[in-house]
């Protein structure tokens, strides 16, 4: 069975996820992904340790993003490594320690990046995990790796456009994505808009704030804040969000109309007046997994599957979906002619209710799942 493993690299957290392909790709999600703090340390071999905060020692933290203009450098010996190599170091340890000593001889590897990095820092994180020998890993933006895991739990999706807002602990980044059938190899819609006023961080400051707590003087706590009042904090946190996600909507041109849904994910993402709120103000259809943070890692883990597998096994998928669809085309013109000749909107269901084929105008079929 082909294996895919994604690794989503943040400021805060780092997420690495293993799926299974082939047959089991639908119907299996893999292992529970790892997660590691955004942290290395050193020993003196040089060996690299993710996620640990030694009681004694440094660790280096603060070097994932790296269009930061005073980049964290870390000296290992006789090294110089660059925020890039750092990066490339977390990947390199998580994937081990994900794969096996074995290194997962034929797996498919998905490394992401923000979607906001200029050319030359994304090519600076290509060389740099070429160097640590990941050259076979592919690097793929992360609203992409996003969009796949919604085609995978939630699709096959009608052809359409998905705003992607990715609410992490440094900032908000908002994207629209084409997603569905026809898609275009860019799909990215418009210009990606990031933020740091909103976010895990933003939040924290906000919430302190309100209770008068500073975290270089304890004493003068003079307040805690009530679960009632986080939550109204948060929801209000989420609704000023909104300024951002309507500049991204006027860059690309578009109105909240020519949105078909909305994908949420990101560790600051988890409580549930995050996708209420946008819920609620946007009016559409809001899509969020159980662990937000996760969602880009597991997409990334099905991106490396299906780029790991047999080519004779991505010609078997692809020609059955293309029979399905002609089977449902078929199916559905009939139905539509019995009906007076009409193809708009034309539907036929499989005998076993498990999908729907749709014909519009234009003569284009959709396969769907029945309801």
């Amino acid at each position: 069975m082909t294996v895919g493993l994604g690794v989503s690299i943040g400021t805060v957290n780092t997420v690495c996820a293993v799926t299974g392909g082939g047959r089991a790709e639908r119907k299996s999600r893999g292992g529970p992904p790892h997660t590691w703090r955004t942290t290395l340390t050193f020993d003196s071999t040089g060996a690299a340790r993710v996620g640990r905060i030694p009681r004694h020692g440094r660790a280096i933290t603060e070097f994932a993003d790296l269009t930061e203009g005073s980049a964290v450098t870390a000296r290992v010996g006789h090294r110089a490594l660059s925020a890039a190599d750092l990066v490339a170091t977390v990947a390199d340890s998580v994937i081990a320690t994900a794969l096996g000593a074995k290194g997962g001889a034929g797996a498919g590897i998905t490394i992401t990046h923000p979607i906001h990095y200029p050319p030359e820092r994304v090519a600076d994180l290509r060389a740099a995990l070429d160097a640590a020998g990941l050259d076979r890993a592919a690097l793929v933006a992360e609203p992409l790796a996003a969009a796949a895991w919604l085609e995978h739990r939630h699709g096959p999706l009608m052809p359409g456009l998905a705003l992607v807002y990715d609410l992490g602990g440094s900032g908000l980044t908002v994207t629209l994505v084409r997603v569905g059938a026809g898609r275009p190899d860019d799909p990215i819609v418009g210009e990606p808009l990031r933020s740091k006023a909103f976010g895990g961080r933003a939040f924290g400051d906000l919430m302190a704030r309100r209770a008068r707590w500073h975290a270089t003087d304890a004493p003068s706590l003079v307040g805690v804040l009530s679960d009632t009042t986080i939550t109204e904090l948060r929801a209000a946190h989420i609704r000023r969000s909104l300024g951002l996600v309507y500049e991204c909507l006027r860059v690309a041109d578009v109105t909240m109309a020519d949105v078909d849904r909305v994908l949420v994910v990101g560790g600051a993402a988890r409580p549930p007046e995050v996708a209420g709120a946008l819920a609620d103000a946007l009016a559409r259809p809001v899509f969020v997994a159980a662990d937000p943070e996760r969602t880009i890692a597991e997409g990334a883990a099905l991106l490396a599957c299906r780029a790991a597998a047999p080519p004779d096994a991505v010609a078997e998928r692809r020609a059955a979906r293309a029979g399905l669809r002609r089977r449902f085309a078929r199916a559905a013109v009939t139905a539509a002619v019995a009906a007076g000749g009409a193809l708009f909107a034309a539907t036929a269901v499989a005998s076993d209710g498990a999908a729907a084929a749709l014909i519009d105008a234009n003569g284009m079929c959709f396969v769907q799942p029945a309801p």
